[in-house]
């Protein structure tokens, strides 16, 4: 019976670390804080069609709305219901996105908070994304419903009922994180009520989550709530999917809550992967990207079965200075295509919008600022450029040409050994994928001239960094590879992109 019930657990975790890409797509884009609409419409008209792996939506249910002008970015992850309407739209625009991204292959990865409601401070009344009426105070969310009983104030052995010490692994998991108010996971009720919420979005066609605040729940209260889940709804997947599952579990090294804590249940985000990449591509402590030669579990980083990775994220990309963000372009799209070439992991990419930023002794003191919004405090649409950029204040990182290429690179060369490395022992590296893909960058600040193995078959290739194949044309730099798979690279290092990529679609 023990070996039963041990095969049993272990097929539910291998189901769900599978993201069920459609088409032999790779990657997921964070589209944070875009409405439904203009998520269907992206579906539509540029992720389809350029090869684009699945969506992953900001947290779509009912949350706390907080007056003028404090229409923050988080109080997304501030829900008092579970009703599907947020400020990215209705349940039936909801429906809509779900069905049209799928008719074009994408598939659709919620964030999803389970782990507590809004802040204590929340107050009481109807100012929330659905109009439902709910009290902060007397911790009673009728819409749920969830009232005092359903939240770990007893079992909190803290003075305020706050987490005071992240070297506790039950404060961590028991307490309140930054006053929002703790639910009780371990009881049945309540598992129970986050698996009917996770279910209903199932049903609709989503193909999976991304787990708020993982590691602030215990494994065993989520294994039971994994446990209830619906398999994926059969009109989009094959009969029996389970959800792709990955959680969001903070670890940049010696925290008291390890991440092969969580590995049974789902994938698990490596916080590490896009830290230590921006680090290496600012060229700060001495790193040197001919280091990466062993990128991947040879730093460290958990198994590339159990990790999904970034550059960054909607948390990280805010006061975080190892980070690359589309305020760092070069930098950002370097390191988001070394990521996209590089085998390890499951991919995300970031596309962001801007917002005025204001330092105050190094940090920007606007780090909190919601999307782009009307006075009303409704979300701007998305609107696109003739030139294919993004307007009304959105960024649209996963739409820069050289970001977008090395998407298509990543499907391309799907399933390729990392091979044929190459480095100058400084920041200078190459590596192909296979015989089916290769890179090279130059972060130094010298030239690079080189002739190189790319173990790629002879012919003219399109480097997709400077330009792409158009038709029977190359619209930037060709690359010609010789019969013994060699070819010559040149990059200087005032490039705006010092690194090119070629594969095999991208061969005249």
């Amino acid at each position: 019976m023990k070996l039963l019930i041990l095969v049993a657990v272990f097929g539910l975790s291998l189901a769900q670390h599978n993201p069920h890409f459609k088409y032999e797509r790779t990657t997921i884009v964070q589209l944070f804080e875009w409405r439904w609409a203009d998520i269907a419409a992206e579906c539509e008209r540029f992720l389809g069609p350029k090869g684009f792996g699945g969506v992953q939506i900001s947290p779509p249910s009912e949350h706390i709305v907080l007056n003028d002008p404090w229409r923050p970015w988080w109080q997304r992850y501030q829900p008092i219901g579970h009703k599907l309407c947020s400020r990215s739209g209705s349940e039936n625009e909801l429906k809509d996105m779900i069905s049209r991204c799928h008719k074009v292959g994408v598939n659709i990865y919620v964030d999803a908070v389970i782990n507590h409601m809004c802040g204590a401070g929340g107050g009481e009344g109807t100012h929330s994304s659905c109009g439902s009426w709910f009290s902060a105070s007397k911790e009673d969310f009728p819409s749920v419903p969830y009232s005092y009983l359903d939240f770990n104030d007893n079992k909190c052995k803290t003075s305020n009922g706050e987490i005071q010490d992240y070297n506790d692994k039950y404060q961590v998991r028991d307490c309140r994180l930054v006053s929002l108010l703790d639910l009780a996971l371990e009881k049945d009720y309540v598992r129970g009520k986050a698996a009917d919420y996770l279910n209903s979005l199932i049903d609709l066609g989503v193909a999976g989550f991304r787990v708020d605040t993982t590691k602030h729940m215990w494994p065993g209260d989520l294994e039971v709530v994994y446990g209830r889940l619906h398999n994926l709804n059969t009109k989009w997947f094959p009969s029996g999917s389970k959800p792709f599952i990955y959680q969001e579990v903070i670890d940049l090294g010696g925290g008291a809550i390890s991440p092969s804590e969580y590995f049974h249940l789902g994938r698990v985000t490596e916080f590490k992967y896009g830290d230590k990449l921006g680090v290496i591509f600012r060229k700060w402590n001495n790193e040197k990207l001919c280091y990466t030669k062993s990128w991947g579990e040879g730093w460290g980083f958990m198994s590339t079965g159990n990790a999904v990775v970034f550059i960054d994220n909607h948390d990280n990309q805010r006061n975080h200075p190892n980070i690359v963000s589309f305020w760092d372009p070069r930098l950002h799209k370097m390191a988001v295509g070394y990521m996209l070439a590089h085998p390890y992991g499951v991919t995300r990419v970031m596309s962001s919008f801007r917002w005025n930023r204001n330092f105050v002794n190094g940090r920007d003191q606007n780090d909190w600022v919601g999307p782009p919004s009307y006075s009303d405090g409704s979300t701007k649409p998305v609107t696109v450029n003739s030139d294919q950029t993004c307007g009304n204040g959105w960024v649209c990182e996963h739409r820069w040409r050289q970001i977008t290429n090395m998407v298509i690179f990543r499907n391309v060369v799907n399933g390729q050994p990392h091979s044929n490395w190459w480095d100058n022992g400084s920041n200078q590296v190459a590596f192909g994928r296979g015989n089916r893909g290769f890179i090279v960058f130059n972060n130094d600040d010298w030239n690079l001239d080189v002739t190189l193995n790319t173990g790629m078959p002879g012919g003219t290739y399109c480097d997709v960094i400077s330009g792409q194949k158009e038709g029977s044309r190359c619209t930037g730099k060709q690359i010609q590879v010789g019969g013994d798979g060699r070819a010559h690279f040149k990059i200087s290092n005032t490039d705006e992109d010092p690194f090119v990529a070629i594969h095999a679609e991208s061969k005249l």
